[in-house]
């Protein structure tokens, strides 16, 4: 990782569940992105200050925290864009892609 993360709970969520820092930081930092949202489930939110703070310091963004629940990639904020908001970053406990037949699978 290019990116430093200097908390023990944030190294080990990191590692167990392959959080790309340095692909957000850098997409934020390519786009140009001065406002962005994190989306963080239930089991993150303890940790949801210091994913905020890692992508803030590294990136230059401004930073929000989503407070509401999440479910998956069906249930995306709206609204942010007139705070000024241009990405919301979702995470959760698996990868999100589509197969070859168009199923969602994680």
């Amino acid at each position: 990782m290019t990116y430093k993360v200097d908390n023990d709970g944030l190294r080990y969520l990191t590692e167990k569940y392959d959080i790309d820092f340095d692909g957000i930081i850098d997409s934020i930092k390519e786009k140009k992105y001065d406002k962005v949202a994190i989306q963080v489930p239930d089991g993150f939110k303890l940790h949801a200050l210091d994913i905020a703070d890692v992508i803030s310091k590294n990136s230059g963004a401004e930073v929000y925290i989503w407070g509401g629940s999440t479910y998956g990639a069906c249930d995306i904020p709206s609204g942010l864009g007139k705070f000024g908001i241009k990405a919301v970053i979702q995470f959760g406990h698996a990868r999100f892609r589509a197969d070859a037949l168009g199923k969602s699978s994680g």
